[in-house]
């Protein structure tokens, strides 16, 4: 991750980063558990991954990708990256940990939200950050707070 546009300085793109770091490491950790055959841990890592996964998309998706589309900017960009949020949680929703390919899967889904991971926090937040009028950081905010409230 690069750090020249200062995005991670606005915080509510400093705390979807931070989201995903701990998807990165929740996801190594699941990784680690299916190899060393410890199914209990997984199941409960997995559940931890899905529930961090779900509460950080839907904040992405109501915050920066709102307001995205709201001021017209990046949209087809920032529709693929909700189909893959979407194509992510089903593939999510259908895995079998008793399956004897379980790994190989979960290191193709691994890879796959790294790489989209990639294009958020070098491309579509800096983007944010530097496109983002008055009141699309309104949408940013309001998503932001209203999580933190649901959560409280």
């Amino acid at each position: 991750m690069c750090e020249y546009c200062g995005c991670r300085q606005v915080e509510p793109i400093a705390q979807l980063m931070d989201e995903h770091f701990a998807l990165l490491d929740l996801g190594g950790a699941i990784r680690r558990a299916l190899r060393d055959k410890g199914g209990g841990a997984a199941t409960e890592l997995l559940q931890e991954f899905r529930e961090l996964l779900h509460r950080h998309v839907r904040l992405e998706e109501r915050g920066v990708f709102a307001a995205m589309k709201a001021e017209g900017e990046f949209v087809d960009q920032v529709l693929e990256l909700e189909q893959e949020h979407d194509d992510l949680e089903q593939a999510l929703a259908e895995l079998d940990l008793t399956d004897g390919n379980v790994v190989e899967v979960v290191d193709r889904l691994l890879a796959e939200l790294s790489e989209h991971i990639d294009r958020e926090n070098l491309g579509i937040f800096p983007v944010a950050v530097v496109s983002l009028g008055a009141t699309g950081w309104e949408i940013v905010t309001r998503a932001h707070e209203e999580q933190q409230a649901a959560a409280s």
